[in-house]
């Protein structure tokens, strides 16, 4: 079942299944990749044949990197590269609305994992579920008031 751009308890299990699969492969596949697209990236069966033509193309190559970064672009636009490194055996990566901000100001999606490719599709999750939760309704902090009838109010300007 694909998870859907609305932030649910639902979608949410969705993601976390995706993210344990990436976490847990011990390198990209095919099969992977054309799961987590089935089931996660709403821009890729929209008709952006050129930009999916490519990931495709990419897939077929082996170039992981290169088409987890194609998928990146294409299901997330906003969101770049802030942060690449490779430490300790690990890659640890970190996309960001805004590199020209301080860390504590941006929203940043961060993962890591032995291999790139997986790193950067973690992180990717990541950053799904931040878009999810930013595109969520506002919660009211106090109900609305309706306006009264017999109440009269000057708007005249008197300055």
């Amino acid at each position: 079942m694909p998870c859907s751009a609305t932030h649910s308890a639902r979608d949410e299990a969705c993601l976390s299944r995706l993210e344990d699969r990436l976490r847990g492969a011990p390198a990209l596949t095919p099969k992977l990749l054309s799961d987590l697209i089935a089931q996660a990236c709403a821009r890729f069966a929209s008709p952006h044949e050129r930009a999916r033509a490519g990931i495709e193309r990419l897939t077929r190559s082996g170039a992981w990197t290169d088409a987890a970064l194609a998928l990146v672009e294409l299901e997330l636009p906003r969101w770049r590269l802030r942060r690449l490194v490779h430490d300790g055996g690990e890659w640890r990566r970190a996309f960001s609305h805004q590199r020209t901000l301080p860390t504590g100001l941006d929203e940043i999606a961060e993962a890591s994992h032995e291999i790139m490719s997986l790193a950067i599709l973690i992180a990717f999750i990541a950053a799904l579920r931040q878009t999810a939760a930013e595109s969520e309704p506002w919660s009211q902090a106090a109900p609305p008031v309706a306006a009264a009838d017999d109440y009269r109010v000057c708007c005249d300007n008197f300055a």
